[in-house]
């Protein structure tokens, strides 16, 4: 079993990929295999919607930018974790592109993310974090995908880089949902 998880701020080592390993240990401690893939600070193009993977089927984006390398990763996993920084209040620009994108694609293919169960990962420094969750989640309920929950809000308040690891809260929510996410791999 294999979890593929996406950072998604382009700061590499940043709040976002610590808390992305904090699921990821507890995903580990269940022999649950996970790979950390960073996302932010790439140039990926939006989808562009041209209808194009719907017509070859065959799980690839028409755009080569090197999507489809990550979009093939997420579907050959069990499971997906999306982690983003709150940027004005929603995802960063790779996650919007990903989410489009591998979206598009997956319902163009017949549902290549059908049942996989899903997580969100959202950072924040003070405000906006709820719909950067609502945003990562509508992707998850449009793709048909279970999604994994904690104790609270899969989020947590920090801006510079470390501030994470002063929220107890923050970090307890994220071994939660990583013990959660494993659950529902395993139930898969």
């Amino acid at each position: 079993m294999k979890a593929v998880l996406l950072n998604g701020s382009p700061r590499i080592n940043g709040n976002t990929k610590q808390a992305l390993q904090i699921v990821a240990a507890e995903l580990n401690a269940r022999d649950i295999e996970t790979e950390i893939i960073q996302l932010g600070g790439k140039t990926f193009a939006g989808c562009r919607a041209c209808g194009l993977c719907g017509k070859t089927r065959d799980g690839k984006c028409a755009v080569d930018d090197g999507m489809n390398e990550i979009i093939g990763r997420v579907f050959a996993a069990d499971a997906v974790v999306i982690g983003s920084p709150t940027y004005f209040a929603n995802v960063t620009a790779e996650v919007k592109a990903f989410i489009d994108r591998c979206g598009y694609v997956s319902r163009s293919c017949g549902g290549l993310l059908k049942y996989k169960p899903g997580a969100a990962v959202v950072i924040a420094r003070r405000a906006g974090a709820d719909f950067v969750y609502a945003a990562i989640n509508f992707f998850f309920g449009i793709a048909e995908m279970p999604i994994a929950a904690s104790s609270y809000w899969n989020m947590s308040l920090a801006r510079l880089p470390g501030d994470i690891q002063k929220d107890e809260e923050g970090i307890a929510t994220f071994k939660t949902l990583g013990e959660n996410l494993a659950r529902l791999i395993e139930r898969k």
